[in-house]
């Protein structure tokens, strides 16, 4: 099956690269002509332009989009629109918030074109190992477009489905990457506890060794973090600085929105945002105030 593959950055580069090893031919568009080139020898077929892109791809055409949440997806499609068809469909794979999905949607089929979001996981190891993929939108779209899914994915039968209406792929994504920062919090928080017992001069590339078979807590994230351990077991050079790319804020906001109680995402999203202060006003606010109620000592900065 031919598809289109806009935004070759490392993600879109390694799934149009999966893509072709399972024998789809992909035309590939880049703003930078780097990654356009280092694309085609990776068997992906550069296209110069947008509309080159949509002329290499026969109708009705499929056409991917792997650019940056927000703004960048709404003038990728401004500048893609006037080279579709009728019945032609634009898959979103990044991590757009499922209201603009909602929308996007809704724009695009007065144009008679269908919309497909596609809420991705997998990261850097999907090229080797495959995505998950949760994927709002029409159904007979969504099945039509079967082959290019099965191929991302684990396996054809496992590690994808249709969930729902448009939108409904990027909202369970943001719902998973809400779950995520809640697994990686208590990783976090777990091992810290570890790590301050000082008397026993516990190794933590050890323990999650032996957590990864047989305990309840075995996940990939264990796995990664026993790697991380046996690389770098005091964690030397990483600042204790934590992005978040929005989706635990989307999250945060949509169970507010539904009057569900979700403390544990909300508790690991505020330290993601604690982190980034290295000159904490409040923290230093508690200090003054303990000293001023108790006497208890205050230290200098």
């Amino acid at each position: 099956m031919d598809i289109g593959m806009i935004g070759l950055g490392r993600m879109g580069s390694n799934m149009a690269q999966r893509l072709v090893r399972g024998g789809h031919r992909v035309i590939g568009y880049d703003l930078g002509a780097a990654a356009r080139a280092l694309a085609s020898q990776a068997g992906i077929e550069p296209a110069s332009s947008l509309s080159a892109l949509v002329a290499a791809l026969p109708e009705p055409r499929a056409v991917w989009l792997m650019v940056p949440a927000g703004a960048a997806v709404d003038s990728t499609l401004e500048a893609l629109l006037p080279f579709l068809a009728a019945n032609d469909v634009v898959i979103d794979g990044g991590n757009s918030n499922y209201r603009d999905s909602q929308r996007r949607a809704q724009f695009l089929a007065a144009q008679k074109i269908f919309f497909v979001d596609v809420g991705t996981s997998g990261g850097v190891w999907g090229l080797e190992n495959g995505y998950s993929l949760m994927i709002g939108g029409d159904k007979a779209t969504v099945a039509r477009l079967g082959p290019i899914f099965a191929t991302l994915a684990p396996s054809s039968q496992s590690g994808w489905g249709h969930v729902g209406p448009s939108g409904s792929g990027h909202f369970t994504k943001m719902i998973h990457n809400g779950i995520e920062y809640g697994l990686m919090q208590a990783y976090a928080e777990g091992f810290a506890v570890l790590k301050h017992k000082e008397e026993f001069k516990l190794d933590l590339h050890q323990v999650a060794t032996i957590w990864r078979d047989g305990s309840v807590v075995r996940s990939w994230l264990l796995d990664l973090a026993a790697d991380l351990f046996a690389k770098n077991a005091s964690l030397a050079g990483i600042a204790p600085y934590v992005a978040d790319s929005g989706e635990g804020r989307w999250t945060v906001a949509e169970a507010i929105e539904l009057g569900v109680s979700a403390p544990v995402m909300t508790h690991a999203l505020l330290e993601r945002l604690r982190s980034r202060d290295d000159n904490s006003f409040a923290d230093r606010m508690l200090a003054g105030l303990r000293n001023e109620f108790g006497g208890h000592a205050v230290k200098s900065q």
